[in-house]
């Protein structure tokens, strides 16, 4: 599966433009700020729905206009395309796949599945813990449409759950009956994601170990860690344990959507005691431990978008990156620099296939 053609209209910097794509190694190239990132949010929003880097739709909308169209087309192993099209017009969004609109965006995700390594990976190191449950939830919901599913409804109730709590402490009227319903609501739907998020760490470790040495060439050792409140107690008990806690707060004290991952290096935390050049490493390897587990799942090679890589990382993290593209480790691959001599002579030593498409 690959892309093949994308047309953008009013998004971001782009006002009408249309790309055709290597099925290998694709390159933009220019100045910063000429749009090589905005072209990489393009082809994430055909996976995901979504900007990669945007929390709001309306900022991906071309000054002076009032909407953005995103349209692809995809090839799969069996030469068939496959038109999809997201549209933002009006506060609203629509996703098309060959003109038929999706009736929930969810039950796109993981069709055309992708895996980003951007300068801001590192904020899964450095940032709170919704930063890092959003990368575990992203990579299990690319192979996974139950969890998605499961999640979506969860983090609903909670919302719900939350609203309700916060009515109560503010004096309100409110029919506190409705929190026990919420709890039974909540049970299933938590200790489902519970044993899928522990799983999923099981999984990966070994894979996100692997990189790390491939990357790092040293005799650290790395590790991931699962912390929940559901180790220590099943979900029924906990909601139970933490009721006044929650009334007298306001909010959800108990489940799954307080769970974070501890980042280690040498049994320390990486936050902490990791150097950038360590930091680096773990982040690019975490996404590279991704990208084998959706392709493993999906039986399907993700497509890699490698943002401002080169810039990023030093010469032998990318001469390791590059020999796995180099041996067709990976299947498309969408890469952007400033360099176009350096970035060719990188290509041409690691035997890529490759297209260069220059940035105005």
């Amino acid at each position: 599966m690959y892309l093949k053609q994308l047309h953008i209209t009013n998004f971001k910097n782009y006002e009408n433009s249309d790309f055709e794509f290597h099925e290998n190694v694709n390159c933009f190239v220019g100045k910063n700020g000429s749009g090589k990132t905005n072209l990489l949010d393009a082809i994430h929003y055909l996976s995901f729905c979504k900007s990669y880097f945007s929390s709001q739709d309306s900022f991906s909308v071309r000054f002076n206009s009032d909407f953005f169209a995103i349209h692809g087309v995809f090839q799969s192993v069996n030469n068939t395309n496959t038109k999809v099209s997201c549209v933002f017009k009006n506060g609203r969004k629509t996703m098309k796949a060959n003109q038929k609109e999706y009736q929930r965006l969810s039950d796109h995700i993981g069709l055309f599945p992708l895996i980003m390594v951007s300068p801001y990976d590192n904020d899964m190191i450095n940032e709170g813990s919704d930063t890092r449950r959003k990368f575990f939830d992203v990579s299990i919901s690319q192979f996974d449409k139950e969890y998605l599913q499961q999640l979506i409804s969860y983090q609903k109730i909670i919302h719900q759950r939350n609203q309700l709590l916060r009515q109560n402490l503010s004096g309100e009227k409110v029919e506190i009956s409705l929190l026990q319903i919420y709890n039974e609501q909540l049970i299933p739907l938590g200790s489902f994601i519970f044993e899928k998020r522990k799983k999923f760490v099981a999984e990966l470790l070994p894979d996100f170990q692997h990189y790390y040495q491939a990357l790092s060439n040293n005799d650290e050792t790395v590790s991931l860690v699962y912390l929940s409140q559901l180790l220590d107690v099943d979900f029924e008990s906990g909601l139970k344990e933490n009721e006044i806690q929650d009334l007298r707060s306001g909010y959800s004290n108990f489940g799954t959507h307080k769970d974070d991952f501890l980042f280690l290096i040498d049994e320390m935390p990486l936050k902490r005691f990791g150097s950038q050049g360590q930091q680096k490493s773990f982040s690019l390897a975490l996404k590279l431990a991704q990208y084998d587990y959706v392709a493993t799942h999906k039986k399907l090679k993700p497509i890699l978008l490698l943002d401002d890589i080169f810039d990023k990382l030093d010469t032998f993290r990318i001469a390791q990156l590059l020999n796995m593209v180099g041996r067709q480790h990976f299947g498309q691959v969408f890469i952007t620099d400033t360099d176009e001599r350096r970035l060719r002579e990188i290509l041409e030593k690691h035997g890529a296939l490759n297209k260069m498409i220059e940035m105005g």
